[in-house]
């Protein structure tokens, strides 16, 4: 098993705290880099793959830190405190649904099929041959607007990012947008359904598998990648809310081929396989 050094972690925190919550995908990202770094052979390929996920702990704690007010008005609803709190809450919730009923359901099999170098080449090209042929109108809605119906259709389009290369991020916005949401509130709903999403994946991989990772890597190398992602989520996300407020999505479309395309030539180099 190839061991992670300190800039093995501080390397993927980055990769993890910069692409999370940009729609260029995180676990395509992860697993290029995974791949370029020597980890994740097949003697410490659950650990490793594990060691990704724990990592998310640091963009999920960006996003409390940036959304804290909501996240109280959340709490709020919860004792009846905030109405406005409590309807987000369920919209939330009922977004959150298809993703874990599916990932409960064929997440093993998603991993064995889909976590591969040629499939997040392919995820990537696509999503970026789409982001470069949309063109979208952005509606009107706030948070507050959307609908129970609504919040399941972003879900279900959440779970097409199961496919790594395709991004959480992307298809959560794209459908909050195609709903009639606002940037403002496609980028934040898709943040708030992050949050959940990803801290209940994490949370099940943990509780599976992580004594593996301790016992590959220790504590300290994953608490140093998961602070490295939480700084460069920060600064990622407010980027990325100025950013859209002024710029179309289609210029990650373009990101998206060229990753595509340098993933591809490293494929066939047998740099990675």
């Amino acid at each position: 098993m190839t061991p992670l050094s300190i800039l093995d972690a501080v390397v993927l925190g980055i990769v993890e705290g910069i692409t999370e919550f940009l729609p260029i995908s995180s676990t395509g990202h992860l697993l290029v880099t995974q791949h370029l770094l020597g980890l994740g052979d097949e003697a410490g390929k659950v650990a490793a793959d594990t060691y990704a996920i724990a990592i998310q702990l640091g963009a999920i704690l960006a996003v409390v830190a940036l959304y804290r007010l909501r996240i109280v008005s959340m709490v709020k609803g919860i004792v009846g405190k905030d109405a406005e709190g409590r309807s987000v809450l369920m919209l939330l919730a009922c977004a959150f649904l298809p993703a874990a009923a599916i990932g409960v359901a064929f997440g093993d099999s998603i991993k064995d099929k889909l976590f591969t170098p040629w499939a997040i080449v392919a995820a990537w090209a696509v999503g970026g041959v789409f982001l470069l042929w949309w063109k979208p109108s952005h509606g009107t809605r706030n948070i507050s607007d959307i609908t129970l119906k609504n919040a399941f259709i972003i879900g279900v389009a959440q779970s097409l990012a199961m496919w790594p290369g395709v991004s959480r991020s992307l298809v959560t916005i794209v459908a909050a947008l195609l709903v009639g949401c606002s940037m403002a509130a496609a980028l934040e709903f898709s943040f708030l359904l992050g949050l959940a999403t990803l801290s209940a994946a994490t949370a099940l991989d943990l509780a599976k598998n992580g004594d593996e990772l301790v016992n590959a890597y220790g504590w300290g190398t994953p608490i140093l990648g998961a602070v490295v992602a939480f700084i460069t989520a920060v600064i990622a996300v407010k980027w990325l809310v100025s950013y859209l407020s002024a710029r179309p999505l289609a210029r990650f479309g373009w990101y998206r081929l060229a990753a595509a395309s340098v993933t591809a030539v490293l494929i066939i180099s047998n740099t990675i396989g």
